[in-house]
């Protein structure tokens, strides 16, 4: 095991082992940090909290890591979280949106699962690439090492070799720090994806093993998740699928410290007891995970079962476990941090009655997960408004003319939602599929006065569409869609790979410069100041050699980059609320902290911004809206 693991340590893909103040830089000349190998006291303390899924995919484990992370922070403890898909793929970033959803993007430009787009929101840390592990990673890893000849002439096997890759990079990530603090996190929380009994999830169930006996039973604990149906005809709640997905789990090796029970409604006594039983679990230990009104009830929902006592009380954490005194969300503390503070978010959400109506004009529509983060984004900043957000779903391809020969009773309604929404917004986006109707809704928005917000080809969109029917380049598009277009207003940017398709675009955080102070961005963003931060993933820009064209018309590009040359926010000053961003500010959206843009958008369609920046004295103030309660 010795060499194994230490020859990974010389790995230059992993960024965390290049950091000169890295505790594993010197791994090559040095024991390995396994815990009974190492004094390192760093790996010493780590503590490890993994959850596995049974029976069906889907039941929330994303959900149940991030609730739980959040109610252990709510005590105290530090916490940072681990996705592992054991799918072959590098990462998220050339999938498509209909097969696995939206692809998420962190600051440092990763494309990963959204699940991690769960923990930072619910957790309010910022992640890194390497906190996104795959079986692509992974075996990239072991062979990169093999063909360097580090094995020193040894078969190369999935164990120990894979498994020691991946027992490595969970140590290695584990105690880097995702919050604004130095030192390392007490607790990594470790998602394994899939369910168990996936033949792909199989050498991560044996890392998984072997990681547990080095670490001891105080070190690591697992917390797993299983279906608990309730029968129609009866209203008998099942535990077979449950006892079936623990039994899998422990024909593996590993015997599940917790039990989270997804059901309809709480778990009966009679049922835990039963549960635990034959799953040999203390009874508990056996949590009920309900369905509830929202999502902020979750972490409610687990504290009010002492999750926290109980998986401290396993790690030996519990003289780190003190309940963290309530404080009042305001613009000045946005971050929840008590459970308090959630019971808040919580009853916000299922209190407010006044409706906004936002259309969302996109080509993923079938999928909601597609637009995870958008949706996620634009529920912030209706319950910091006090709104609830009423979403219409609009095909964009459903809007074009030819879709009225096609299916015209589909081409009448797509219309008549559009024109009954409050505000509209374009999400990101690739391919040609549905661009027009993205156009006309933008020239509808436009036309109208109807407040309007477009996220990356939305700007690209809104962009198009003012060339086309304001200038009067009539067939002004963009390169992406049609190359040999007389009038190219967005253009392939000239430092991105046009063959390779995986990691090459424009990613992760950049900045932009807001031009002015008088304009609805800096009016959006002006408690951060004019420089901004935000995450970006695109391939192709405005052309700047259009721009002073469409501002002579009216279209002012008020954020543009750190040179001035890329144009990363457009604006209509005569139209209340009309906004493209390059960026995709829904990554950086947080339940207490919304997003600037979606909060101005949800704002301005209800009719309330204007009031509020009155009540703000000109610039937004994030957070603002909870110090009305």
């Amino acid at each position: 095991v010795v060499p194994t693991v230490a020859i990974l340590a010389q790995v230059v893909r992993c960024p965390i082992l290049a950091k000169p103040d890295s505790p594993r830089l010197v791994m090559a000349t040095q024991p390995p940090p396994f815990p009974g190998s190492s004094k390192d006291e760093h790996f010493r303390n780590m503590k490890f909290v993994v959850v596995t899924g049974g029976s069906v995919s889907g039941l929330g484990k994303g959900t149940a890591i991030s609730s739980m992370g959040v109610v252990l922070k709510a005590h105290g403890l530090r916490c940072t979280a681990v996705k592992i898909d054991p799918y072959l793929n590098l990462d998220a970033g050339t999938m498509s949106p209909f097969e696995h959803g939206e692809v998420y993007v962190l600051d440092d430009g990763a494309e990963v699962d959204l699940d991690l787009g769960n923990y930072e929101r619910l957790l309010d840390v910022t992640l890194t690439a390497e906190h996104s592990v795959t079986s692509g990673k992974i075996f990239e890893t072991v062979i990169q090492q093999e063909r360097k000849g580090s094995y020193l002439g040894k078969t190369v096997q999935m164990v120990p070799h894979v498994t020691d890759a991946i027992q490595f990079w969970l140590e290695s990530v584990a105690v880097q720090p995702v919050d604004s603090q130095s030192g390392c996190p007490d607790i990594c929380l470790v998602e394994l994806g899939g369910t168990v009994g996936d033949i792909e999830s199989a050498v991560y169930l044996e890392a998984l093993q072997q990681m547990r006996f080095q670490l001891g039973p105080e070190n690591m604990v697992l917390v797993h998740l299983g279906l608990v149906p309730t029968m129609g005809s009866t209203g008998e709640q099942k535990t077979k699928p449950m006892q079936h997905s623990v039994r899998i789990l422990r024909e593996a090796g590993l015997q599940p410290d917790f039990l989270f029970c997804r059901c309809e409604s709480p778990v009966e006594q009679s049922v835990r007891r039963k549960i635990s039983m034959f799953c040999q679990v203390p009874e508990d230990r056996v949590f009920s995970l309900h369905d509830v009104s929202n999502i902020y009830r979750v972490p409610l929902l687990l504290d009010g079962q002492e999750i926290a006592q109980a998986v401290c009380q396993k790690l030996q954490l519990s003289h780190k476990c003190v309940r963290i005194p309530n404080r009042t969300l305001s613009a000045e503390n946005p971050s929840p941090h008590s459970v308090a503070d959630w019971k808040v978010l919580a009853d916000r959400v299922d209190d407010v009655s006044q409706e906004v109506i936002i259309g969302v004009v996109g080509k993923y529509t079938g999928l909601q997960d597609s637009y995870m983060s958008v949706i996620k984004a634009l529920k912030h900043a209706c319950i910091e408004c006090g709104l609830h957000l009423v979403l219409e779903w609009i095909e964009s391809s459903d809007l074009e003319p030819n879709m009225r020969t096609v299916d015209g009773a589909k081409y009448e309604a797509s219309w008549r939602k559009l024109k009954s929404v409050h505000g509209i917004l374009v999400p990101g986006g690739f391919g040609d599929r549905g661009i027009e109707g993205k156009v006309l809704a933008a020239k509808y928005a436009r036309e109208s006065n109807t407040p309007y917000l477009g996220i990356c080809i939305g700007l690209q969109i809104a962009v198009i569409e003012f060339a086309r029917h304001v200038v009067g380049w009539d067939l002004a598009n963009s390169a992406e869609f049609d190359d040999v277009t007389p009038n190219p207003v967005v253009i392939f940017m000239p430092e991105v790979n046009a063959t390779v398709k995986g990691g090459t675009m424009r990613l992760g955080s950049r900045v932009t410069i807001i031009k002015s102070n008088q304009c609805l961005a800096y009016k959006l963003y002006g408690s951060q100041g004019q420089v901004i931060y935000e995450r970006h993933r695109h391939r192709y820009e405005v052309n700047p050699a259009v721009v002073a064209s469409l501002e002579s018309k009216g279209l002012k590009f008020t954020g543009q980059d750190e040179r001035g040359s890329r144009m990363e926010i457009a604006e209509l000053p005569d139209h209340p609320f009309y906004i493209g961003v390059q960026f995709h500010p829904e990554f950086k959206s947080r339940p207490a902290r919304p997003s600037p843009p979606f909060l101005g958008l949800v704002l301005a369609s209800a009719g309330l911004l204007q009031s509020r920046l009155e009540h703000d004295r000109g610039v937004l103030r994030v957070g603002g809206g909870y110090e009305t309660d």
